[in-house]
């Protein structure tokens, strides 16, 4: 059973909590992850990833160089997830190492903490193929029964839905979804296109429910960005333009959400929804 983390809102906040982020963030021979760090020196609460943290193989050296010179100074406060290039090196052993108890159980790559009134899931999909073992679905389903939450959020790196040209849509964690989408999940963040990009809430097979799970794809924390091809269904707003980072006020029984660009980017995405009913 993982540790359950209790992160109280940040000062100032009796109902609601921050949680800031990205993904796709950090490599040596480019400054851009400094642009985007400089946003979270600005905003309070916790900080999450969303894989692919420090570039071009997750090593101990490249950790140590190019993600601490700027999202590393956040390291305290932040919850990651692993990305496929994370695992370029023995197995993320590097990326455990670095985040340390912050990342959950070592190796396992997948945890669950509280954030104010929000369940907040960071899980795994690297290791979750279309044939993996289930000790993560088994635990997810375990963790949703046993800490019901009226507002829940979970990140990971590959993103189930996608209108980039590069990687698009990735299928192996559409059986978490479905278990995400049957408790009433309100949204999944992921990374992995280096795109933002936003979803109307929908089911797992990209069907439109407005009990469904709003999507976004925040790959933008530093890495070069990709292109847009055909837009998907319930696609609802698309930058690859700027980098920045995803932030999430959490309430009790809503959120609102907010790109924020780096400085000089002009993109910008905002808006507010309650929490799903169904759970």
């Amino acid at each position: 059973m993982a540790t359950f983390i209790h992160l109280t809102p940040a000062s100032g906040q009796t109902d609601s909590a921050v949680l800031v982020g990205a993904g796709d963030i950090a490599g040596c021979e480019t400054d851009r992850a400094e642009t985007t760090a400089k946003l979270l020196d600005k905003i309070p609460g916790t900080v999450f990833t969303a894989g692919d943290n420090a570039y071009g193989s997750g090593t101990e050296q490249q950790f140590a160089q190019c993600y601490q010179r700027s999202w590393g100074r956040h390291r305290e406060r932040t919850r990651p997830a692993p990305g496929n290039h994370d695992y370029e090196t023995d197995q993320a052993t590097p990326y455990f190492k670095y985040f340390g108890a912050n990342a959950g159980p070592f190796g396992r790559g997948y945890y669950r903490y509280k954030l104010g009134a929000w369940l907040i899931l960071s899980l795994n999909s690297n290791t979750n193929a279309r044939t993996w073992g289930g000790a993560q679905e088994q635990w997810l389903i375990q963790e949703l029964a046993a800490h019901r939450s009226a507002c829940t959020l979970a990140y990971w790196h590959h993103p189930l839905f996608s209108s980039s040209t590069t990687h698009g849509g990735q299928a192996q964690m559409q059986r978490i979804n479905k278990i995400l989408h049957a408790h009433g999940t309100d949204i999944v963040i992921a990374g992995h296109d280096h795109i933002y990009e936003r979803f109307a809430p929908q089911d797992s097979e990209g069907r439109a429910d407005s009990r469904g799970i709003r999507h976004f794809v925040v790959g933008t924390g530093g890495a070069k960005l990709y292109a847009i091809g055909p837009v998907r269904p319930n696609s609802e707003a698309r930058n690859v333009t700027d980098h920045g980072v995803l932030k999430l006020t959490l309430h009790g029984a809503s959120y609102d959400w907010q790109f924020v660009p780096v400085a000089g980017g002009k993109f910008s995405d905002r808006g507010s929804a309650k929490c799903s009913p169904a759970k």
